[in-house]
């Protein structure tokens, strides 16, 4: 499925990581639908883990995640993309890939304008703090030039004090204070909307 037409965008040049075996690498490309499964596990385990109560809940967010990227995959949506950050393992016998992370880009409506918008940022547990979550930060850059635009927005929670370090250290900057009443009332924390100016060299 290449339903924006980026099969060549994303898949040039998009070997990351290698060991020193060369039989391991990190690639990204465009989700596909047999990787739905797999993305359904990543996103679940990474806003949703199976803590306390919340692991009653998992088999009901999983079939709601499952079922929203299917119908996302499934259809033709102008200026959407899903990408994946695949391990590829290799051996002279066989491939095996294992997506391992994930993010989306989209174009969202406000007033009289339109804008692109990450979300759904998820890397697995056990590949974390290894860059793949910048890379895949960096191919949505790519992608938004390619589109026309040079401005990526997206939200993330005061209190996540990882992601926020991530986003912050990758050039975004704080452009707005989501406040809620509810949330002032319960002392829960604050969504903030963080922006990035792509810099390019033209």
């Amino acid at each position: 499925m290449d339903c924006c037409g980026l099969s060549s965008l994303i898949s040039g040049g998009s070997e990351l990581e290698t060991n020193n075996s060369h039989d391991v690498s990190i690639t990204i490309r465009e989700a596909q639908l047999h990787d739905i499964k797999t993305l359904t596990e990543v996103l679940t385990l990474s806003f949703h883990p199976a803590k306390g109560w919340f692991s009653f809940l998992q088999p009901i967010l999983k079939l709601g995640v499952y079922e929203d990227l299917r119908s996302r995959l499934r259809q033709t949506i102008p200026y959407y993309c899903c990408l994946v950050a695949v391990e590829v393992k290799s051996t002279p016998q066989q491939t095996q890939e294992k997506v391992i992370g994930t993010i989306e880009l989209s174009v969202k409506s406000g007033f009289n304008y339109h804008y692109l918008y990450i979300s759904n940022l998820a890397v697995m547990e056990s590949h974390r703090r290894q860059g793949i979550a910048k890379q895949l930060l960096q191919k949505c850059e790519t992608i938004a030039v390619k589109w026309g635009y040079r401005t990526l927005n997206l939200h993330v929670l005061d209190n996540n004090y990882a992601a926020k370090k991530l986003y912050l250290s990758n050039g975004y900057q704080i452009s707005e204070t989501d406040i809620t009443w509810p949330n002032l009332l319960i002392f829960r924390s604050q969504r903030l909307s963080l922006q990035k100016q792509i810099q390019t060299d033209v």
